[in-house]
């Protein structure tokens, strides 16, 4: 399954909101700086859909705010 997904770095809150099934908004705490915001992405996304951290990876956009993102096995 892949998502698209925009990325609000530096936000005041680590939230998720779904635009479509396949299009999300993720609000993060944390900046964008040496790949921190990224990794925040994934472990909120796993939290969120219950699945482990090591089966999502970011395709495309790493150093983007639209990023497309894989989830395998879900």
């Amino acid at each position: 399954m892949t998502i698209y997904i925009k990325v609000k770095p530096g936000a005041s809150r680590n939230e998720i909101i779904k635009k479509d099934e396949n299009h999300w908004e993720v609000f993060v705490t944390v900046t964008p700086q040496k790949g921190k915001a990224n990794k925040a992405v994934i472990d909120i996304l796993a939290k969120e859909l219950g699945v482990p951290k090591s089966r999502i990876s970011i395709k495309q956009g790493l150093k983007s705010k639209l990023k497309a993102v894989e989830i395998l096995n879900f």
